[in-house]
């Protein structure tokens, strides 16, 4: 599935390679890629609007 806006166009697959099963999300302008088990996905629900601010602040880290 490929989900996108004016700001991102990111392609959500589940990946069954790994021991269990896990969401491999892959950015279509970088080619980035990243696996999140459960937990990882759980956790994202934990956070609160502040946090994914300070992430998109500096997406890639501090330059």
């Amino acid at each position: 599935m490929t989900v996108s806006n004016e700001f991102a166009r990111v392609r959500v697959r589940v990946d069954h390679d790994g021991n269990d099963l896990r969401l491999a999300i892959r950015s279509l302008r970088t080619g980035r890629e990243v696996f999140l088990d459960a937990l990882q996905l759980e956790s994202l629900t934990w956070l609160d609007e502040s946090a994914y601010r300070s992430l998109l602040t500096e997406p890639f880290g501090p330059q």
